[in-house]
């Protein structure tokens, strides 16, 4: 009150109080009233309830979290039909009493409702859930059903506005895409979640026709971009961000994005961590400088010679004993990594490659790459292309600094 009160605050207490009880009249009121009509009998209301002139009602909107959560619940081994069943109900409760009187209190009102109805406890708790994270000191979902229907519903809404052309540009971002964006990374990354990203929204982006051709979302869409791959460029820029802010080298998520798009957001954090650990070793390191100093002559002779220098070594002009081992060796690298890449064992790949840090450096210490002889120097300069084309099995080290 910013006052001394004469009787020490007793009136103020007592206005408090009657607005307080008031407040909590009405609460009481709406609880009573809410827990009369069972969530599932509430959807119809959500038809009357526009999500966005383009993209339809919520009640559709409704229908496509469900078809998406199934999709998702395959893929991470959660419950199918709980997951559906959240999804079905997780915003039911905004056309309840209480949460057109409390907006503040959506998903939360959701899961007393469904408790309060014999709701199976994870499913109720998904519904509380689904929102998470609204922030990035937000907490993340706790069960599996909640992370399903937290992805399915922020994926929705960007699938949606993508679709519509409504992308983030500059500082403006008026329906929190970014946000949503980021959400998904948090609970993907830090419940080891594998999502295809791009395969999800060609998925889901079927959805939209399935679901609404003749709603009033499809006939604002126009056609929608199947083959966009602008979405998970868009993920990969905001994982990279998070990664930095979490500690990650910004170089050597440079490095390993361009394996996979960004399509696999688990993979890259695994691709780092793995190349993080490899390059604090004195083999990383050596081997670093090797191939940048291989990548630094072929792209000087490829523009000296306007061509690349590819195909296979002729092992028959491979005329020192350092040249030959490095081929040996590359070769074996090559096929080592290749298949501890597709293992997804990322130490293992990097273990295969470190093999190549002595033959390598034994090849620049004998071994003259641009050779008189105009046979041996192609037959060098493809050696040197198979080590740039075997480190690429882990990364790009063109693109990391040191």
């Amino acid at each position: 009150a910013n006052t001394i009160a004469a009787d020490g605050g007793k009136t103020i207490v007592a206005g408090n109080n009657k607005v307080i009880a008031a407040r909590l009249s009405d609460a009481k009121f709406f609880w009573d009233q809410d827990r009369k009509t069972p969530l599932q009998d509430l959807l119809p209301k959500l038809e009357s309830i526009t999500f966005h002139a383009k993209l339809g009602t919520v009640a559709e909107r409704v229908t496509r979290i469900e078809a998406l959560a199934g999709e998702i619940a395959k893929t991470i081994g959660a419950d199918v039909e709980k997951a559906k069943q959240a999804a079905r109900l997780c915003k039911a409760d905004l056309v309840s009493g209480m949460v057109g009187e409390f907006p503040e209190l959506q998903g939360l009102m959701g899961r007393y409702y469904a408790i309060d109805q014999g709701v199976d406890p994870e499913v109720a708790d998904a519904i509380r859930d689904h929102y998470k994270p609204q922030g990035p000191s937000d907490t993340l979902p706790v069960s599996k059903i909640g992370q399903v229907v937290a992805l399915a519903d922020k994926f929705d809404t960007l699938v949606g506005f993508w679709a519509i052309d409504e992308k983030p540009t500059g500082s403006k971002d008026p329906y929190a895409l970014r946000r949503a964006a980021l959400g998904i990374i948090r609970i993907i990354l830090s419940s080891s979640i594998k999502l295809q990203l791009h395969k999800l929204s060609v998925t889901h982006t079927q959805n939209y026709l399935d679901k609404h051709t003749q709603s009033s979302a499809a006939s604002n869409m126009g056609p929608l971009p199947f083959n966009d791959p602008s979405l998970v460029v868009f993920f990969a820029d905001r994982l990279k961000i998070y990664l930095k802010e979490q500690g990650a080298r910004f170089d050597l998520i440079d490095a390993v994005l361009p394996l996979n798009g960004g399509d696999d957001m688990l993979m890259i954090l695994r691709r780092v961590d793995a190349l993080s650990k490899f390059l604090e070793t004195d083999d990383g390191k050596n081997l670093l400088a090797g191939v940048k100093r291989a990548s630094n002559i072929l792209r000087i002779e490829e523009k000296n010679d306007g061509a690349p220098f590819r195909g296979r070594v002729e092992q028959s002009i491979l005329m020192k004993n350092e040249e030959r081992i490095l081929n040996r060796e590359v070769d074996s690298a090559a096929s080592l990594a290749h298949k501890a890449v597709e293992a997804e064992d990322f130490e293992a790949a990097m273990k295969a490659i470190s093999k190549l840090r002595a033959p390598v450096d034994a090849f620049f210490e004998h071994v003259t790459v641009n050779d008189p002889d105009p046979t041996f120097r192609e037959n060098r300069l493809r050696l040197l292309n198979r080590i740039r084309e075997a480190t690429a099995e882990v990364a790009d080290f063109s693109r990391i600094e040191g």
